[in-house]
């Protein structure tokens, strides 16, 4: 194979800025406080969104409606950081006509009924479908419930059914925990009934690996040969375009399969023989293995993986941090804002 070709996106994420006011466990894209702002301009949003209109197909209940893997949301970090570039990009997506348009938040901001009322009301106008509201245990570490209950009382009022809380479990939960605050993950342990475990959606990538393993079995590195990463690359569905204009293969933060300013050319293949990376992962992540065993003097983890993800993303982690430079391997803050 010389080439690697991806199908055009049916569904997307565009990735504000990684800014965050969290450094949640689990984020597969390593958002924190740390990273700089460096917000997409209202330029590049409308360059982007004018071509994601052309390919993103809406939910099957129609335009107006949403989920979670249809329509165009807008993501990060966190956008309500930067609400007068949220607003609009709200605008730009109705201009362009694009379908069931949602924007996370995780629920910081919402210190005030007032502004939290005023704000869903003014992006609703503005052409916004849906709000997905985030609640989990790692996000509590950082942002009192209370605020988060403000959110989706008010979401619901605003947005009716086009609300989206993500995950209700959760939210039932601390409700019956009676939590207020926030609390430390550690916390949540010893007070939450020992089936919680059962529920949660923990994607094995991202910080999680690193944050949250021991909620995971381990493996060494030979389980995981013999296994591609093709399908995860080549999908049409969630994938996301951040702030740098990456074009990000569904949830595989720090890869990027090319730059957004060269959108059809994107589609016309990935030279893989400039893209070793990339190729190694469509092979055999083996194939990714020896590469940093040999060039980057990669060493096995002797306490194992979680999942193929964690061996992937470790040995990129190595492979940066050692000075490699691969057109596929960015953007560069990520692998530092891991752990």
């Amino acid at each position: 194979m010389d080439k690697l070709l991806i199908p055009k996106p049916k569904s997307a994420g565009i990735i504000l800025s990684y800014k965050c006011t969290s450094s949640c466990r689990h984020c597969m894209y390593a958002s924190s406080p740390h990273w700089q702002g460096d917000w997409m301009s209202s330029n590049q949003l409308e360059q982007i969104i004018s071509k994601l209109s052309e390919t993103i197909i809406p939910s099957i209940f129609g335009s107006r409606n949403v989920g979670v893997n249809v329509g165009l949301h807008f993501t990060g970090g966190e956008p309500f950081l930067n609400y007068n570039l949220l607003s609009n990009a709200v605008k730009i997506a109705r201009k362009y006509g694009v379908p069931s348009v949602f924007v996370e938040t995780n629920c910081f901001w919402c210190t005030d009924e007032n502004v939290v009322r005023e704000r869903f009301t003014e992006l609703k106008n503005f052409g916004l479908d849906c709000m997905l509201v985030s609640v989990n245990p790692f996000l509590l570490e950082y942002v009192p419930f209370e605020r988060t209950e403000r959110a989706i009382d008010i979401g619901y009022r605003t947005f009716i059914q086009n609300l989206i809380v993500y995950q209700e479990y959760y939210r039932i939960l601390f409700k019956k925990m009676n939590i207020k605050s926030t609390l430390p993950f550690e916390e949540f342990l010893k007070k939450a009934e020992p089936t919680w475990t059962h529920y949660i959606e923990l994607l094995p990538m991202g910080r999680t690996v690193y944050k949250l393993n021991m909620l995971f079995k381990k493996y060494p590195t030979k389980y995981f040969f013999n296994q591609s990463c093709y399908h995860e690359l080549t999908r049409d569905w969630h994938i996301h375009i951040d702030n740098y204009g990456n074009y990000v293969p569904g949830y595989c933060g720090g890869i990027s399969l090319g730059s957004i300013k060269d959108f059809e050319k994107l589609f016309n293949g990935i030279i893989l023989d400039e893209h070793p990376i990339i190729n190694a992962l469509i092979t055999d992540i083996k194939t990714l293995y020896n590469i940093g065993v040999k060039d980057f003097d990669y060493k096995e983890d002797a306490e194992g993986y979680i999942s193929k993800c964690h061996l992937c993303i470790d040995i990129r982690k190595h492979i940066i941090e050692k000075g490699g430079k691969f057109p596929e391997l960015k953007p560069i803050e990520f692998y530092e804002n891991l752990t």
